[in-house]
């Protein structure tokens, strides 16, 4: 049976999360699997940690090579009684920029569908706005030599399709500056539920924000506390003294503080941790 003593976290609706009029909603706080050197039996036990503390929106993608250890994890969760459904779980997947192209996108989406061991996702989002030349293997960075311009029309006509089709309950796009959103809106049928973007107190996205909120698209936030850990990441964030004096002032953790920020901004969040410690102290920001 499901633990009902789990933190509750609040959901936004999704504007364009359905063709048939039912909207989905995506969870304010989700946990993020983008990690260097991944470990997928540690990932797994830590995602049947984060159900057991509350998490119900875990973020993937094809690049970061955790879809599979993020099935198996959420496939024994359902054995073993922690969801009694998948449709208690928000999972969010990403295209990469290898497979932006049209004919590609929903073969690249099953593919992600199969490794996850899932039927649809409630989110797949187009992971960077540009394309890149095909290839067998996920490299991040890309060889500049390798990189496309990305044919946004055609792209986001595919997207859609896998809507329709119920391979996703949702679509959207990652690291789109507003310029390349209004792009997307020109044309789209099927207009992005979410930006999913850098964000915190350093680097508070607000124009995005602002467009997103004027055009129905939620933020999302990656690195909301610096990607302290990743390779891309700082330090800026967790050092920062204004943060830090706010959250000795109020008895929270610079995390806490960072994550609630975000919700205030109306944003929603991906957040990192494998300490079920620090997991339920992220979600201990809704008093």
């Amino acid at each position: 049976m499901a633990n009902s003593s789990v933190v509750k976290i609040p959901e936004v609706k999704l504007s364009s999360s359905s063709t048939s009029g039912h909207h989905r909603n995506i969870p304010v706080i989700g946990m993020g699997s983008a990690a260097d050197n991944l470990d997928g039996n540690n990932l797994k036990l830590a995602v049947l940690e984060a159900i057991k503390v509350g998490y119900r929106h875990f973020d993937t993608a094809s690049l970061y090579g955790s879809e599979k250890a993020l099935g198996d994890a959420i496939a024994e969760a359902l054995r073993i009684g922690l969801v009694t459904c998948r449709e208690e779980l928000f999972i969010t997947s990403k295209l990469w920029c290898t497979e932006a192209h049209p004919h590609l996108v929903k073969p690249a989406l099953q593919k992600s569908l199969s490794s996850l061991q899932m039927a649809y996702l409630d989110l797949y989002l187009i992971h960077w706005p540009i394309s890149a030349k095909p290839v067998e293997k996920y490299v991040y960075p890309i060889p500049e030599e390798e990189l496309q311009p990305m044919d946004f029309k055609a792209v986001w006509e595919a997207m859609e399709e896998c809507q329709r089709l119920g391979l996703t309950k949702s679509i959207g796009v990652s690291n789109f500056s507003c310029k390349k959103l209004e792009t997307i809106l020109s044309f789209a049928t099927i207009p992005p539920s979410v930006n999913q973007v850098e964000m915190n107190p350093v680097w508070q996205q607000r124009k995005l924000v602002e467009f997103g909120k004027a055009n129905g698209i939620v933020i999302t936030a990656f690195s909301p506390l610096g990607g302290i850990g990743s390779s891309w990441g700082t330090n800026r964030v967790m050092d920062n003294e204004t943060l830090n004096h706010i959250a000795k002032a109020h008895g929270k953790t610079v995390a806490q503080v960072c994550l609630r920020w975000i919700i205030e901004q109306g944003a929603t969040a991906v957040v990192k941790s494998f300490s079920r410690e620090r997991m339920k102290l992220n979600l201990e920001i809704f008093d």
